[in-house]
């Protein structure tokens, strides 16, 4: 049996070749097992792909039983060329290694390509910066481990390699990844703190909006945020939210379903923005991680850009 490798990008275009020792379990499990490094989802396209055999013969599904001493063989493909081509964009970095990259992300920016956005993304900055992200988890988003919206800035971060995607990734998925936001409402919550939990799915009247849904609803999935009053104003509220999930428009959606919508966010909140503000006063200020190789979280910040500062500072002078 080969030894379990640390990344697959050193995999490309290879075949490995395991011996189930371990009597009953699911094939795609056996796999994650040992090949460090591959996310499941990684291994199952291989499965479907028919890259994986069992005594021979074409794994039939991710959760195929293995009954315990068949030989099961990976082959992992070359990795396809991509098709982004890397732009010389400026990047505000925060911290960067040979596994990660973290970024202040500049309100405007989409962060990957998409309809509509098929340029200067963040993907296409981050491959002129660091090219070695190129085919890291996928050629249309290599490298990304989470997400913001386009108009919501503050810090991300991109894995350099398959390993530390997989290990970040999990941080995330395990809700042990801390992401804290800054957050200027309409209004005042009916508590200086408070806990949201309430599930998020499409809206069935408009599909590019999300909504809170019922938690027993197929549509809705489990979202949670925390949120607790720094300052307060007149007619708004500057907060801290803290976000245990990563639902699409989360916090945004939380906000206004307890009546309290993000200033400037004109599609959960009001139409007429209540500040002379471009986008939702909405920043990713601190990120709490383990990064690869090491055993203690490290906390990672970003200041309030200057237009958000701006804004903040003119509704201190109207007091």
């Amino acid at each position: 049996m080969t030894n379990p490798p640390t990344e697959d990008t050193r995999l490309a275009g290879t075949t490995h070749t395991f011996h189930n020792q371990g009597g009953v379990q699911r094939l795609d499990k056996f796999l994650v097992e040992q090949l460090d490094g591959f996310s499941r989802a990684r291994l199952q396209a291989l499965i479907k792909d028919g890259q994986v055999l069992v005594d021979g013969k074409p794994a039939g599904k991710s959760g195929q039983q293995l009954e315990g001493g068949e030989q099961v063989q990976v082959r992992v493909p070359p990795a396809a060329p991509s098709q982004l081509v890397p732009e010389n964009i400026p990047l505000d970095v925060v911290f960067e290694n040979e596994d990660v990259l973290i970024v202040n992300k500049p309100a405007g920016m989409v962060v990957h390509p998409a309809a509509g956005h098929n340029t200067s993304t963040l993907i296409h900055a981050a491959l002129a910066h660091a090219p070695q992200i190129e085919g890291v988890g996928g050629e249309l988003r290599p490298g990304l481990v989470h997400r913001l919206d386009k108009d919501t800035s503050g810090l991300i971060v991109l894995a350099k390699n398959d390993a530390a995607q997989h290990a970040l990734q999990a941080q995330f998925q395990q809700r042990v990844a801390q992401k804290t936001y800054i957050a200027l409402v309409d209004g005042r919550p009916t508590t200086p703190t408070g806990r949201i939990e309430a599930a998020i799915g499409r809206d069935p009247r408009e599909r590019k909006r999300m909504a809170v849904v019922r938690s027993s609803s197929s549509r809705g999935r489990e979202a949670v945020s925390e949120y607790r009053t720094v300052e307060e104003f007149e007619e708004h509220s500057l907060l801290e939210v803290d976000i245990h999930t990563g639902r699409t428009h989360q916090i945004r959606v939380h906000l206004a379903f307890i009546g309290c919508p993000v200033a400037g966010d004109t599609v959960y909140g009001r139409r007429k923005p209540s500040l002379p503000l471009k986008r939702q006063f909405l920043h990713a200020a601190r990120l709490g991680l383990t990064l690869p190789g090491e055993s203690e979280m490290r906390t990672f910040t970003a200041p309030l850009p200057a237009d958000l500062q701006h804004a903040l500072n003119n509704l201190r002078g109207r007091g």
